[in-house]
């Protein structure tokens, strides 16, 4: 038996509660795992609130990631004891996911935890940070460096936004943060960024080429706000894609695309070849402050899990969240 926090829908009216289940209700797969840690993202956020119909069937237990230790594997590349992170692939929206005692998933779906990282470091990452490195790299693949000029991160007080300072600011990049939390500019600089500006700039319909400043971009808003990057972008820069909080539209011309060369590059994080999962991971584990990344995080039980889903969704969230799922298999059938 393990506890989870489980999402059922009847008659158009959702809940949230947690539940007793047992290891015969999983669904299927070849890797069964101890959750040890999950997190909290924006996605989680919609899904536990009902504010997007993110669960694409009930009863869902959500969490879009996990690390954990496998319990059994009828598969050879896994084995008792291996530590393992999972990332996306419809966990916690089509498949039951990671705010739970334990969990089983398709061996595709999983890669070893590195070494030098905990189980617990890896969801202060988390799929939020993981992100924010596929983001990285395909500015870097883009051919953005260091001496090109500013790089601007939307979003900035987010998990993604946090992380990606970080690691841009390690690489060498000058970071201009945007957010609408002007109040947390300290936090942001002491993350790396070099000036912190007000989300206000981009968030509503501006011209459709307006002037040069970014080289490059790591955007999670979306909508209005990613128009106004990409039409702020300097000659030939490039803007990473990964997120749509302030909306999923894009209110923009193909002028700053055909007139500046400007590269938009899509990020997705939830089906991303193993190659590079294990590739975002190894740099992940070379480039972050680990005193930093815990300076970053905030704990949380599955208990609290529904109240902070809502002010995620809020932008009270700051930085990222970790859930503790070492105390919630509380009946071990292989011991």
């Amino acid at each position: 038996m393990f506890k989870a926090l489980v999402i059922d829908k009847q008659d158009d009216v959702q809940t949230v509660a947690i539940s007793e289940l047992d290891e015969s209700q999983l669904p299927e797969g070849e890797v069964r795992v101890k959750v040890q840690y999950s997190t909290l993202n924006y996605k989680d956020g919609l899904a536990i609130t009902g504010k997007a119909p993110v669960v694409r069937k009930f009863p869902m237990v959500p969490g879009i990631d996990f690390a954990g230790e496998v319990i059994e594997s009828s598969d050879e590349r896994w084995k008792a004891g291996d530590q393992v992170i999972l990332n996306g692939w419809g966990v916690g929206e089509s498949h039951w996911g990671g705010l739970a005692g334990c969990a089983q998933v398709k061996a595709d779906w999983l890669v070893a935890l590195p070494e030098g990282l905990s189980a617990k470091q890896a969801m202060s990452v988390g799929t939020a940070g993981y992100t924010a490195m596929l983001c990285v790299m395909a500015l870097q693949q883009q051919g953005v460096k260091p001496e090109d000029g500013e790089i601007l991160v939307t979003g900035a007080n987010g998990g993604v936004g946090t992380i990606s300072i970080t690691l841009l600011a390690t690489l060498g990049y000058t970071v201009v943060a945007s957010t609408g939390r002007m109040e947390e500019a300290d936090y942001l600089k002491s993350l790396g960024a070099s000036e912190v500006i007000h989300r206000d700039t981009f968030s509503s319909a501006g011209r459709p080429l307006a002037k040069e400043r970014w080289a490059g971009a790591v955007d999670s808003v979306g909508s209005h706000t990613l128009a106004n990057v990409c039409a702020s972008m300097r000659y030939g820069g490039a803007v990473a894609a990964c997120g749509l909080a302030q909306g999923m539209d894009l209110p923009a011309t193909v002028a700053p695309f055909i007139l500046r060369g400007v590269a938009l590059i899509g990020v997705d994080s939830v089906n991303a070849p193993y190659a590079k999962r294990v590739a975002a991971w190894e740099q992940l584990t070379k480039l972050l402050d680990l005193d930093k990344l815990a300076a970053n995080t905030q704990d949380l039980t599955l208990e609290d899990c529904v109240e902070v889903a809502s002010d995620l969704l809020a932008g009270k969230v700051r930085g990222r969240v970790v859930v503790d799922c070492t105390a919630l298999r509380f009946v071990d059938n292989l011991a």
